[in-house]
């Protein structure tokens, strides 16, 4: 039988360790949990290089009295229970005692501490769980801890961590969850010497939202007040237009605790069922009220799971909620029409965009002449109206690459029955494209094609998607065009971080994406094929599968974001196609024989015989 063996102080201390401190934002979320726990009304959070380095957390709550200083780094010394009736209804965030004794296993730690209305305060140091100084020192009410060099003493765990931006951000997402859980505190988070979050701190959630989550996010929020079962739920929640592609901004809290909550998920998007598309999500700030004893939070040591006595009150509860707050306040979206301005030229031949608020404005003569006319309705439409002839040119401007390789692909099959006058020359690689008829389309998206004794109904989504795709898969460098209007994208933190450190994976894609502050990318150029419109989307939906921990640049990673853009410049089904379009987009596919299926598996054409269809009418 081996030989048991007491484990000594300083390693139980590097295990409890590796439970508690993962990384700086682990260090970062125990603290800010203590500094809400004594009461704080203002709360300073500053690192520096991602945290790894330099982490300092100041507050004004209660202080810590100095005979109780030695205590905070003692493993299982907490003030927040006392007996073990007490997990059965714990109110405060922190609990167990290991935080702080973990936390200074593993760094090199100061403490500077007073109480309320004493007239001195005290510093304490310590270091890889060893004390370095203890004195007495002048110091604001309050606690301040810095924490430096993380894991100086187990180099093997650095290796884990990420780069500092990435730690930063993690960091980042900790400060905007704390700050908007708790928005009677005021937040503020200092990075690398630069403030880049500062909160109020007045008690409205809303305020709290903007200064987290940003302008646009707050903007399309409902509020969420509601009880059932001796249980409330407050909070905001997004309008169904306003859904968005991953569930990065859907933040549940339990008692204001974060948690992670798939009852809670499931109810929320219940409620939403039928008012926003498929593949899209609400987001939401929510907070659940209950008693104590309800939930138990003793799950995980990183108190982020949550156990409840009875799931289904908890389900009803957010699905009613959220159900009748998005019933009652969503109002439809509403259309601003906007004039829309003449380009002139001036005499030095600069564009003017701009007209005299004095210049009267000119009459508009309509030309019985359909361009002529497509011209003047593009310069003054209202902007909705504009939109929609945007998007019908959208889909011209898709087809013209189509008619432009069939008139390739005639002039090569032209010039290879013409004979040679000069040395005759390789001959081209001939694609026979059999004889086919058009007949209509279905649906305004399936085309009906008839070949030899046979019908086909084509997909036109999904060939066109294939076609895409193909297209960018083969290109050595895809054509990129570089946008009028760059667009901005806001993410969430995590998101950011995953965006932010794949650029180059963006590039080779043809997307050229640049950082453009706290939870923002902007993107300027993109693949030639794709619109505007579609440009935010595919950004949040690739960062959501970035965030899935594909972090490696990688032939596959290039396919799906390969996969996203071709399905967003895909001619979709609903949109109106010419006779004259169908039948260049028929031959260019019936030249493509390798294209069967679209890049997410799914036919592009079926196909059915004339011996089929007769059987059907009892003629064979």
């Amino acid at each position: 039988m081996p030989e048991i063996n007491i484990l000594p102080k300083e390693v139980y201390q590097l295990i409890a360790a590796g439970e508690v401190v993962e990384r700086p934002s682990s260090i970062v979320k125990e603290m800010i949990e203590n500094s809400v726990d004594a009461g704080a009304k203002n709360i300073t959070v500053e690192i520096k290089n991602g945290g790894i380095t330099y982490i300092r957390i100041t507050d004004d709550g209660c202080g810590i009295a100095k005979s109780e200083i030695k205590k905070v780094f003692v493993s299982h010394a907490t003030s927040k229970i006392k007996s073990s009736e007490d997990l059965n209804a714990i109110s405060t965030l922190g609990f167990r005692g290991e935080a702080m004794a973990s936390i200074a296993a593993v760094a090199r730690v100061e403490l500077l501490s007073k109480e309320k209305g004493s007239d001195l305060g005290s510093r304490y140091e310590i270091a890889g769980g060893e004390e370095i100084d203890f004195s007495d020192a002048g110091c604001p009410e309050g606690t301040t801890i810095v924490v430096r060099d993380l894991f100086f003493n187990t180099p093997a765990r650095m290796k884990f961590l990420k780069k500092d931006v990435t730690e930063g951000n993690s960091v980042a997402g900790v400060v905007d969850r704390m700050a908007i859980s708790h928005p009677e505190i005021s937040f503020r988070f200092i990075r690398d010497g630069k403030q880049v979050l500062i909160t109020s701190g007045n008690g409205e959630l809303k305020s709290a939202v903007y200064s987290v989550l940003g302008k646009e996010f707050s903007s399309s929020l409902v509020e969420v007040d509601y009880s059932v079962n001796n249980m409330h739920i407050s909070g905001v929640v997004t309008k169904p237009s306003a859904a968005r592609k991953s569930r990065a901004m859907q933040y549940f809290f339990i008692n204001s605790r974060l948690v992670k909550c798939q009852t809670a998920m499931a109810a929320l998007e219940q409620a939403y069922k039928n008012s926003i598309m498929v593949g899209r999500f609400p987001g939401c700030v929510l907070n659940i009220e209950c008693d104590n004893s309800f939930v138990d939070v003793n799950v995980h040591p990183a108190k982020i799971e949550v156990r409840f006595a009875n799931e289904r009150p908890v389900f009803e509860l957010v699905y009613y909620g959220v159900k009748s707050a998005i019933e009652q306040q969503d109002t439809p979206k509403e259309v601003v029409f906007t004039e829309k301005k003449p380009v002139t030229q001036t005499a030095s031949g600069r564009l003017d965009i701009f007209r005299k608020s004095s210049d009267k404005p000119s009459q508009i003569q309509f030309s019985s002449k359909g361009s002529e006319s497509k011209d003047v309705w593009k310069v003054f439409a209202p902007a909705a109206d504009y939109k929609t002839k945007a998007k019908e040119e959208q889909t011209e401007k898709l087809y013209e690459e189509i008619l432009t390789d069939a008139k390739s692909f005639d002039a090569q099959k032209e010039k290879a029955e013409e004979p040679e006058a000069e040395t005759p020359k390789a001959e081209a690689p001939k694609i026979d494209v059999p004889d086919f008829r058009v007949i209509g389309e279905a649906f305004k998206t399936y085309i009906i094609v008839e070949i030899e004794n046979a019908l086909y109904l084509i997909d036109k989504h999904a060939a066109h998607e294939r076609m895409n795709y193909e297209k960018l898969k083969s290109s050595t460098e895809i054509n990129s065009q570089v946008l009028l209007s760059p667009v901005a994208v806001r993410l969430s933190r995590e998101e950011h971080s995953a965006v932010s450190s794949n650029l180059e994976l963006y590039k080779k894609c043809g997307f050229l994406v640049e950082d453009f502050g706290e939870s923002s990318v902007i993107v300027r150029e993109c693949p030639s094929m794709l619109s505007d419109e579609d440009i935010e989307d595919l950004i949040c939906e690739t960062a959501g599968k970035l965030l899935e921990g594909k972090t490696d640049i990688t032939p596959e990673q290039m396919d799906w974001i390969f996969h996203s853009t071709s399905c967003r410049a895909a001619v979709k089904a609903g949109d109106y196609t010419s006779p004259y379009e169908r039948e260049l987009f028929v031959k260019k596919l019936l030249s493509m024989p390798e294209i069967r299926y679209c890049p997410h598996g799914r036919p592009v054409m079926i196909k059915m015989t004339k011996y089929e269809i007769e059987k059907q009418f009892g003629r064979s």
